[in-house]
């Protein structure tokens, strides 16, 4: 039997990085380039979180995004992770996250270049995830 909801592909989750990129673009920063590390650490937390039932920038053992970016393999001098739940579609994500606050100011940050974004379906809606970083000069 098919869901009446659409499952987000690695399409919907690469048009996030399109929209995120043309923000990016009118506030003068490079675009953001997809990094496969990046997309599976992504990937990782938004099943960890609908598995283990949590929501947040902290998983249980009290471990961020800089810790899953190194397990990742990525050499990092900055990172950034945005969060969104419920939402369905990429547009709706990226309006949530043009927020004028932390969110956005992760999006339009110039020092980042590489990107990840992935989901997973939960309980309470679809949980997304989006890795921003700079690589170690």
């Amino acid at each position: 039997t098919r869901s009446s909801a659409p499952t987000p592909t690695p399409a919907a989750e690469e048009r996030v990085t399109g929209l995120v990129n043309q923000l990016r673009a009118k506030a003068g920063c490079a675009p953001l380039r997809i990094d496969p590390r990046l997309t599976e650490a992504a990937r990782g937390y938004a099943r960890d979180m609908v598995a283990r039932g949590y929501f947040g920038h902290a998983s249980p053992e009290g471990e961020y995004a800089d810790a899953r970016i190194t397990a990742a393999g990525y050499a990092w001098s900055a990172w950034a992770e945005n969060l969104d739940r419920g939402t369905a579609d990429p547009a709706g994500v990226v309006d949530d996250w043009t927020d004028g606050s932390m969110h956005e100011r992760n999006m339009l940050d110039c020092r980042y270049r590489d990107t990840g974004v992935a989901s997973a379906p939960g309980p309470g809606g679809r949980v997304w995830v989006q890795k921003l970083a700079a690589p170690a000069s």
